[in-house]
């Protein structure tokens, strides 16, 4: 377990405004202490400092994680945002997307959001950029790519795609199927 390098947080932190923005300070200084991101095996960790600290007791090998995975760096040294990060990103997400019901199982199946299953959209979201995937109810159910501006949205084909998948929280039972 160890700090990340300068050029790992830039990284990190660039994926991370695409979703959150600024907030990236509200992260890392919250009411119930600071906080802070930590690489291990490749893995980027999320942890309190107290915990951090208490872990120092136990050896790097024998260590298998530390807080929460919020992602990990590819071996081209992109990163990639894990699903598990989806709790501590929804509450600061600047732009967001609802589904309708129908497009909500679709989505969790690993599918892009068709401008038929698109519910609502946050005003003056931009091409390409990052959004926390909610269901109607407001729950939040991943993370999506936006594949045209609010603008863009309102005119096009209804079988066209307007988020593309990135991560969602069905990933865990798919993951479990492949390794059974």
């Amino acid at each position: 377990m160890r700090p990340l390098t300068e050029e790992e947080t830039k990284t990190m932190f660039e994926k991370l405004s695409r979703y959150i923005g600024e907030n990236i300070k509200l992260l890392l200084d919250r009411p119930d202490g600071t906080y802070c991101f930590r690489l291990h095996n490749d893995r980027v960790y999320y942890v309190s400092e107290k915990i951090l600290k208490l872990a120092t007791n136990i050896a790097r090998d024998k260590l298998v994680s530390l807080g929460t995975c919020f992602g990990k760096f590819t071996k081209t040294q992109k990163f990639r945002l894990h699903i598990t990060a989806l709790d501590y990103l929804a509450p600061y997400a600047k732009f967001k997307v609802w589904v309708k019901p129908g497009a909500e199982q679709s989505f969790l199946y690993g599918n892009h959001v068709l401008k038929s299953g698109l519910g609502r959209i946050t005003e003056n979201t931009s091409q390409y950029q990052g959004v926390v995937v909610y269901s109607m109810a407001d729950i939040p159910l991943g993370f999506g790519v936006v594949a045209k501006s609010t603008l863009e949205c309102r005119k096009v084909d209804p079988m066209t795609i307007v988020v593309f998948h990135q991560a969602d929280i069905g990933e865990y039972v798919r993951h479990e199927e492949s390794l059974t």
